[in-house]
């Protein structure tokens, strides 16, 4: 490579020196643009090599060369003539020879070079022995990273450009072929000296190439034996736990790998009184390593386990061992799948022995878990603060415990949920007879040693059978007069709240519990209270038989707290009563539901007026909030009445309904107000369904006008619960009323198209979204309407223009439509709904040609403006989750218009800017495209494009200059 000055370099270094530089912003976007272009030009090729060999630039240049070298290698390895590859690697050597004993970051980056080129070096074919005869004996540690960092790459290569034939010849030239070679130089290096046996780049490089070594071979060498002593080496403990967990996860087929199980198990448990030493000397790192391998080997072998429990019986009890002793509570999370594991196969009935035989170790386990369940004792006066002001540590206690708590209901499946509850009584009933007389209201002592108890069962609650009736019965009267400590009456409250279904199978046990929950929301904690709404609303739902009578009394608790809790508790408590109206005769449930709702709405109206004058949110959010209380009552009461009858609940929404009218014509401006007020309504329908027949004009109306008037989507995703609940075949549901929707359906569709001309889709993402999902609703069950509507080919043109959003929500669902809109041009849609699908004889009914033809006429008329915006999209701006959708875009035009499709993309890649697509790529494309489309290979032709485009996008990672042509033109309607 050619040689330059350090001056030809300055205008790199400065904008290198920019980057790092105290420097404003605009600055600093200039210096990464340039330098963003430098790595894409040809000529980084040789001023990356004049940094890396100019002794003038710093350690940070030259890693930026290296790493812009490795771009270069990977995506733009064609700008450079085939014959110069071999000038290349070698001063790619030259620079290793420079670089081997550091600094390691650039070794690195030079070595993923040297991988990259070797892969698409398809004429090199002795790359290790140069590569080590080159470097030589004394560059150990540059040898070890090349050969580590090789698999890793050719692994990898997809990001290559190369074929899969390719790319399957030479993974089999490169890590094959070259497995028992590299062993044996591993195996010799190892033997050199007592240093290199357990250096650290040997252990990776093990690790890399057991994707190719079998683990049985390294077993069985003295590699096997470098790795264990290893683990006594500081340096090299963590790479020898990597390394010894790679081989251990290499034996999960344990038939297959019985021999290297009965060499490598005893190794392992000589470890084991590795566990007290590092627990006692609180080498934490160590002791997280050494829970990771017997971890690992638990899991690996856990089907070992189930077959011969006397022989791994050690290996469990040193996982037990590790969870026992973990005091900081860091490695015990590591054992949790093992456990969970384990589980599953000895409760199944193949291994019942085994499951007996493990009971006294989970046993033990349900005592080890609740014991970590504690919180910490305070290392100060103050009683509140348990992790010195650490708020993250807190919250990742409270995370932990819920993990835990998994376990425990592991083990209620091994030991019965009654001897679990057991333990968990137990500790409540010796807490009591030992602290118990010393409580005070001011004072709890050792609290933490009955909030943990209570938590587990809190934790054990979903495994509980109502009929339990041995524990229960025993301790829900002690729970209900713990001491009035706040974390005590959370946790209390909690794990009385997962045991409602239990209670309502014994309703002798309610009205102490209820009493106790609704004590909670006098509490002076916050969390106190938000736990009693929650519970309320568990009990409220399971016992609402019980609670029946009690509506009356209840309404005016509920009327007493609502105005002090929080929008969540009020949502929570809500639900509650909703539910215990639900369980009322239904000659009460009109005044019932009015008694409830009727002072929500008073409070409703009061804040509404209010918020119309003030400029503070705080009225707004507050009158969004009092409509999620009304959706509430209207999700949950949903009295069962005969299609002859009035339904007492529509009879109230019909008074209401004027009133969330109002509410949604004075205040379009407010997005919360309006989601919530089209929530109702769109709740009204799904609860209802054709009961809501009465409200259903002034209800499409207000729908309409809302979505004109405030350009909100929340309109159009209420407008899909009334498409769906009164399309053509739904029960009850007329002729007349159908069609009905539909021209309300194209007045909304007119609406979005006349709002799409006059705002850009960027504006409009949310819209976009809602529009789209409607109209997927809108193919199922109005498609010949849909499809023969002079709307339609708008909206094909509107689904196009959304395609230069790059928010995946809206996207995906533009796409989603096209996918099921195109899939109307085949024989069969992915959305059909004629009649039930299918024939008399149960074979799919075809879809009628006149409709493939009409769905076919649209894409023409549309030219190459589909195909065009699709593939810009893969290439420059569609999130990577919208790609798979995108690609079936594709493919479906190819099966509906295969010559057709197949020019669309000659033309669209024929835009692509000049140097961005190699030389010949696009030829060799086409020819493959057509090639497939003629044998109508057409998910051939789909993967085709998907690698095509990238390729393309790696290469390409922003928008190039010259893509003007590319750019997507304004969406225009008249109508």
């Amino acid at each position: 490579m050619a040689s330059e000055t350090i001056d030809g370099l300055e205008p790199i270094l400065a904008a290198l020196a920019t980057m790092q530089a105290n420097v404003e912003r605009s600055q600093k976007s200039q210096a990464h643009d340039y330098l963003e272009k430098f790595q894409k030009s040809p000529e980084a090729w040789t001023q990356t090599h004049s940094l890396l060999s100019s002794p003038k630039t710093t350690a940070e240049a030259k890693l930026f060369a290296a790493t812009t070298l490795k771009g270069k290698i990977t995506y733009d390895l064609d700008q450079l003539p085939r014959d110069s590859l071999s000038s290349l690697r070698d001063s790619i050597l030259a620079l290793l020879v420079t670089f081997h004993e550091g600094p390691r970051p650039i070794r690195t980056q030079l070595c993923v070079c040297l991988a990259n080129l070797a892969i698409q070096m398809l004429q090199w074919k002795n790359v290790l022995a140069q590569v080590g005869s080159t470097l030589g004996s004394g560059a150990g540690d540059c040898i070890l990273e090349f050969l580590r960092i090789l698999p890793e790459e050719v692994t990898e290569g997809r990001k290559i450009h190369l074929t899969e034939e390719e790319l399957a010849s030479r993974t089999k030239d490169l890590l094959e072929d070259n497995a028992s070679q590299v062993l044996t130089l591993l195996i010799q290096y190892a033997r050199s000296s007592v240093t290199a046996a357990t250096n650290p780049r040997l252990l990776e490089c093990i690790s890399s190439w057991l994707r190719e070594i079998p683990a049985a071979d390294v077993v069985n060498s003295l590699l096997f034996d470098a790795i264990i002593n290893a683990l006594s080496e500081e340096t090299s403990f963590e790479a020898a736990v990597d390394c010894l967990c790679t081989i251990l996860r290499d034996t999960r087929e344990v038939d297959e790998s019985i021999d290297i199980i009965r060499v490598i198990y005893p190794r392992i448990l000589s470890l084991r009184p590795k566990i007290s030493e590092f627990a006692n000397s609180g080498d934490l790192e160590v002791y997280k390593g050494l829970t990771r391998i017997f971890a690992e080997a638990g899991e690996a072998w856990v089907v070992m386990i189930a077959r011969f429990p006397s022989d791994f019986r050690g290996l469990v009890e040193s996982i037990l061992e590790c969870c026992g002793r973990d005091q900081d509570r860091d490695a015990i999370a590591l054992t949790f799948l093992f456990w969970y594991e384990f589980k599953q196969i000895i409760t199944l009935d193949k291994y019942k022995e085994t499951r007996l035989q493990y009971r006294d170790i989970f046993s033990k386990l349900v005592d080890v878990m609740i014991k970590h369940l504690e919180y910490p004792r305070p290392n100060g006066a103050d009683e509140t603060d348990l992790f010195d002001g650490d708020r993250e540590q807190e919250e990742k206690f409270r995370e932990f415990r819920h993990q835990m708590g998994d376990v425990l209901k592991d083990c209620c499946d091994v030991i019965t949920v009654t001897d679990c509850l057991g333990k968990a009584f137990d500790l409540i009933q010796k807490w009591i007879s030992t602290f118990g007389p010393q409580a005070s209201d001011s004072s709890v002592p050792n609290w933490q040693e009955l909030e943990a108890p209570l938590f587990s069962m809190r934790a054990m609650g979903r495994m509980v059978s109502p009929e339990e009736n041995v524990v229960l019965h025993q301790v829900i009267p002690l729970i209900v007069q713990i001491p009035d400590h706040e974390k005590l009456r959370f946790q209390a409250i909690m794990a009385l709240a997962r045991y409602t279904d239990w209670t309502a199978q014994h309703p002798e046990f309610l009205q102490p519990q209820l009493n106790f929950v609704i004590a909670g929301f006098s509490h002076n904690s916050k969390e106190v209270v938000r736990a009693a709404a929650l519970a309320f609303k568990f009990f409220a739902t399971d016992c609402r038989k019980l609670l029946a009578n009690n509506v009356t009394e209840l309404h005016s608790f509920y009327e007493s707290v609502l105005d002090n809790l929080p929008p969540i508790s009020q949502e929570e408590i809500t639900e509650g009563v909703a539910c215990i109206i639900s369980a009322q005769e239904l000659s009460k449930t009109y005044a019932t539901f009015k008694l409830y709702c009727d002072p929500v709405i008073k409070r409703m109206m009061s804040r509404a007026n209010e918020a119309r004058t003030s400029q503070d949110d705080g009225p707004r959010l507050a009158v969004a909030d009092y409509l999620q209380l009304l959706t509430i009552f209207v999700q949950n009461i949903q009295p069962y009445v005969s299609p002859q009858e009035e339904n007492p609940a529509v009879k109230y929404c019909q008074e209401i309904l004027p009133v969330l009218s109002a509410i949604a014509e004075n205040f379009t401006d407010s997005v919360p107000i309006l989601e919530r007020v089209c929530r109702c309504w769109r709740y009204m329908v799904l609860s209802y369904r054709t009961g809501i027949l009465p409200l259903l004009p002034n209800l499409a109306q207000q729908l309409a006008s809302g979505f004109e008037n405030s350009k909100q989507g929340c309109f159009l995703w209420a407008t899909d619960s009334v498409l769906r609940e009164f399309a053509e075949g739904a029960e009850f549901v007329d002729a007349s009323t159908s069609r009905a929707i539909f021209k309300f359906f194209e007045q909304q569709a007119l609406a979005f198209l006349r709002i799409m001309n006059d705002l850009p889709p960027e504006d409009l993402p949310d819209v976009i979204e809602d529009f789209f999902r409607l109209l997927i609703d809108a193919l199922i069950y109005y498609h010949q309407e849909l499809l023969f509507s002079p709307v339609c080919f708008h909206i094909l043109s509107a689904s196009i223009s959304a395609l230069t959003l790059q928010q995946e929500s809206p996207l995906i669902a533009t796409l989603h439509f096209l996918r099921d809109f195109l899939s109307y041009g085949t024989d069969h849609p992915n959305s059909s709904n004629f009649g039930n699908g299918y024939n008399s004889n149960q074979t799919p009914r075809s879809n009628p040609p006149e409709i493939q033809e009409a769905v076919k006429q649209m894409v023409v008329d549309q030219r190459d403006f589909l195909v065009r915006r699709i593939l810009t999209g893969m290439m420059f701006s569609f999130p990577r989750d919208c790609l798979q959708d995108a690609s079936g875009v594709l493919l479906t035009l190819f099966e509906i218009l295969p010559q057709e499709t197949t020019n669309w993309v000659k033309v669209t890649i024929n835009m692509l800017p000049t140097g961005s697509v190699r030389a010949g790529e696009a030829e060799r494309l086409m020819n493959a495209v057509d090639a497939k489309v003629q044998g109508g290979d057409f998910r051939k032709v789909r993967v085709l494009l998907q690698d095509f485009t990238t390729s393309y996008r790696r290469r390409n990672v922003a928008p190039r200059e010259g893509l003007g042509r590319l750019e997507a033109t304004r969406f225009q309607f008249k109508g």
